[in-house]
């Protein structure tokens, strides 16, 4: 079988590699600029017994892979990949305030918006047998930043890759959060037979031809019609999940299925001054921008806690620990978080991640499709 190999960017505590990880992929290489980040991916790795990289980790500015030095050594390793005949990968989600409507939006022209440029520059440079690119709904859906995102997908076309996208929800895969993203993936144009292209379109793969929809679970249109129809079970509390919600996609099944009272990070949140507004939001009351408080049996909001957005539990009045938010990024219950983090790093790391489930499904995606060629 041939080797799979990933080059990780903006890998944060690892969240989206572990996907690919367990979907047979070998990690070859991993970049983060955030030190604490990288910390946590390390350790968290060691805790569930998975190996470590196999060309080391560079901790620092992605930008520096793109120029001098950096930009020959990262050459240096993928040929020395390639001497064992394997299939090389990269894989990142830039990091995305500035396209995010609930965010900066300053699009591409933000510290963090350039990022994306900076991404696409070196997968054109480096040229691996395939990409994957991940971003927040807004780059794909707000006017201005679909105009730059459609710039990014023209200079890889030019750079010699076929493309396919899906706006996906990780609600889909069977994650507890109703979470949308843009997922862009390509390949090297000679690897694609001239049957899978879209007739249609220059250098974008048919539509029927890479299965998106074979790890979905739960059809967008689906799963949402499901909720809506049992809206009104929800107005008085439950001690029992309503006939025809799936019971994976709720929020207590994670917190039992990861037993968040007993893992190591049960104990870190946020401890509030004043317990009033704690107390006063109801279960399942997601209204507001702030104080939301997740429903037992529901699945979560977009489980992002920067701008001052607070997510309480169902029924105590706190904040989510670090165990139950890692839970409702679908984590497994043996991924743990070390005590050296500040409660702000281990918030903003689990934030910024790809949801597992929904990682693993699109690298099971990845592998089916490589698999035909």
């Amino acid at each position: 079988m041939t080797k799979r190999v990933i080059f990780s960017f903006f890998a944060g505590a690892g969240f989206l590699d572990l996907g690919f990880e367990l979907s047979g992929f070998k990690v070859a290489f991993v970049n983060e600029l955030e030190s604490s980040f990288l910390n946590a991916y390390k350790f968290a790795r060691n805790k569930m017994g998975l190996p470590g990289t196999l060309y080391g980790y560079h901790e620092g500015d992605m930008a520096d892979l793109t120029k001098g030095k950096g930009r020959k050594n990262l050459s240096s390793i993928i040929n020395d990949v390639r001497k064992h005949k394997a299939v090389v990968g990269f894989i990142g989600g830039p990091p995305c305030p500035d396209f995010s409507i609930a965010g900066k939006n300053k699009g591409k022209d933000g510290i963090h918006g350039k990022l994306s440029t900076t991404y696409i520059t070196l997968i054109s440079q480096q040229k691996p047998d395939f990409f994957l690119f991940e971003n927040v709904k807004g780059l794909w859906k707000t006017k201005s930043h679909r105009l730059f995102y459609e710039e990014l997908k023209v200079k890889l076309q030019k750079n010699g890759y076929v493309l396919t996208e899906r706006l996906i929800n990780a609600l889909e895969y069977g994650v507890p959060q109703d979470r949308d993203r843009i997922i862009l993936v390509g390949f090297k144009k000679e690897m694609i037979p001239a049957k899978l292209l879209d007739p249609k379109k220059k250098n974008v793969l048919n539509p029927d031809a890479f299965p998106w929809l074979e790890y979905i679970k739960y059809p967008r249109e689906e799963i949402f019609a499901k909720y809506k129809a049992a809206r009104s079970l929800y107005e008085n509390p439950l001690s029992k999940k309503p006939g025809g919600i799936p019971v994976d996609t709720t929020v207590e099944y994670w917190f039992k299925k990861n037993s968040v009272t007993k893992h190591p990070n049960a104990k870190h949140y946020f401890k509030p001054k004043s317990l009033l507004r704690f107390k006063e939001t109801k279960e399942g009351d997601v209204s507001r921008k702030s104080f939301k408080r997740l429903h037992r049996w529901r699945y979560s909001p977009t489980v992002a806690y920067g701008n001052n957005e607070v997510h309480l539990h169902p029924l105590e009045p706190r904040r989510l620990s670090a165990a139950e938010a890692l839970s409702l990024q679908s984590l497994p219950k043996s991924f743990v978080f070390p005590d050296t983090m500040t409660l702000s790093e281990m918030f903003k790391a689990i934030g910024n991640g790809v949801p597992f489930v929904a990682a693993k499904s699109v690298a099971e995606t990845i592998k089916m499709f490589l698999n035909t060629l």
